[in-house]
């Protein structure tokens, strides 16, 4: 959907949306992203997007970052 951890370069949460920078925005897959609860998908420039999810976006920012971590990611 976001094309992987090694395609995250950074994720932060804010309140209602989780904005990452990625390596490839080509990828992201707007769609499965809404089936999965996002409310919507912001393009906020080449490799910037905000995901809007509510009010849990720090809680999933959390978990992303450690499912990230032992897949080798940097973040």
């Amino acid at each position: 959907v976001l094309g992987g951890a090694e395609n995250i370069q950074s994720l932060e949460a804010c309140i209602t949306r989780l904005r990452l920078t990625v390596k490839d925005d080509t990828i992201i897959d707007d769609d499965k992203l809404k089936k999965l609860g996002a409310t919507g998908v912001m393009r906020m420039g080449k490799n910037a997007l905000q995901v809007i999810v509510g009010t849990k976006a720090d809680l999933i920012a959390q978990e992303m970052k450690k499912h990230m971590k032992k897949a080798g990611g940097k973040i």
